[in-house]
């Protein structure tokens, strides 16, 4: 059964600004015998809500909007929501996380000054003869468009290879943090993505500020711990009220929800 997926626009983009984004969460109390009270948080009850407002929409895009409202058959069915506003990845700045794949021969070092003025960036050393790589596979449409970013330096000059599907673009590193781009093209009818860095034999790089995003081009980066890959989201209303603004303009605003028990 093919997976529903909230579409990108014709820029590639998933939306316009503004993204109004709203996430509650939930906190258990459990109060003793003896009065005392513990609390616990929850969650399962975690509940995130976006509103998409577009303008200018052209013909085509407003179409693809309603074919996709009928698709989900409006509040019913569930879809892959990519939120337009975060990093796709999940614990961008933990690459020790179970979450990451890491070849054998790639060993981690952490507390690494990053661009910012933290010590959140990572040294990577490749003690093999051949190329290794630390990635992450998320469950993303290939069908759409992604960005993967990385700040990339080392001390003595080495190559690294960014990594998006079967996309994939050479880097030549140095002394001085600098922000690689990678923009993938589509890749229809695959139902995951993996992202990630490769270092070359011998090389050793630091890495900060790995993120992917659903757009052709990046934001500022946001370090995460939960990615911004949302699985079974519901469009918030059962109508969709679509206005025609001009030749080829429409505008129209989108509710969608998701909540973590569903």
């Amino acid at each position: 059964m093919t997976t529903l997926v909230y579409p990108q626009l014709e820029t590639g983009a998933l939306s316009q600004f503004p993204v109004r984004k709203t996430r509650r969460t939930r906190t258990v109390t459990n109060r003793a015998a003896d009065g005392s009270t513990f609390k616990f948080t929850d969650p399962a009850g975690v509940t995130t809500e976006w509103t998409l407002s577009y303008t200018d929409l052209s013909d085509r895009e407003a179409a693809t909007l309603r074919a996709f409202f009928e698709a989900a058959e409006g509040s019913l069915n569930g879809f892959t929501f990519l939120d337009p506003s975060g990093n796709l990845l999940s614990w961008s700045d933990q690459l020790t996380n179970a979450i990451w794949q890491r070849d054998p021969a790639l060993t981690l070092a952490g507390g690494v000054a990053d661009p910012g003025g933290g010590t959140r960036a990572w040294s990577i050393a490749n003690r093999g003869a051949a190329v290794q790589a630390i990635a992450q596979t998320i469950a993303a449409p290939g069908d759409c468009r992604y960005c993967l970013t990385a700040y990339l330096r080392a001390a003595a000059p080495a190559s690294a290879r960014l990594l998006a599907g079967s996309d994939s673009a050479s880097v030549n590193v140095n002394s001085v943090w600098n922000r690689s781009m990678l923009t993938t093209s589509p890749q229809a009818g695959t139902i995951s993505m993996r992202f990630g860095i490769e270092a070359a034999a011998s090389a050793t790089v630091e890495i900060y500020g790995i993120q992917v995003e659903a757009q052709p081009g990046p934001s500022g980066y946001k370090a995460t711990s939960r990615g911004g890959v949302y699985e079974n989201a519901h469009l918030r209303e059962d109508a969709l009220a679509i206005t025609r603004t001009g030749i080829d303009r429409n505008s129209c605003t989108v509710k969608i929800i998701h909540v973590n028990h569903l």
